[in-house]
């Protein structure tokens, strides 16, 4: 159950959001493409393990279409390493917010890196999983 509003807080009346939030239609969706789009290409350029992964990303696409039993086996294998690729973004997105606030060593924003290294850890060994147990004999 939400409190509620104080009397003299304003009502919503369609009119213009702030100008810094998105608006709706095929315009944010054209705008969203393309800060995906500069997300990825930042990323390329300057994290090496976003290149390494997505290197494997592409190479694991080849090898399950010649490895994988079945169809299911298949999105599993490559949605495993899709994965590792998702989790990488956010954690690159983690440590560039991180030294964005300060590159001084700071006990939380250490702890935030840290727990975004491991969860690039965890979904890399969910994928090794996912891998062998699709070509377990």
């Amino acid at each position: 159950m939400t409190a509620p509003r104080p009397p003299d807080t304003p009502v919503d009346t369609g009119s213009p959001v702030h100008p810094l939030k998105s608006r709706g239609g095929w315009r944010r969706i054209l705008n969203a493409a393309g800060y995906s789009w500069q997300g990825l290409r930042a990323a390329w350029r300057h994290e090496a393990a976003f290149r390494q992964e997505l290197l494997l990303l592409l190479a694991g696409i080849g090898l399950a279409t010649w490895l994988a039993p079945e169809r299911w086996a298949w999105l599993a294998m490559v949605g495993s390493l899709a994965l590792v690729l998702v989790v990488e973004l956010l954690n690159s997105a983690v440590e560039a917010l991180a030294d964005a606030v300060s590159i001084e060593h700071r006990e939380l924003l250490g702890r935030a890196k840290d727990i975004g290294s491991a969860a690039v850890m965890v979904s890399l060994a969910l994928a090794a999983l996912t891998w062998l147990l699709v070509l377990w004999p």
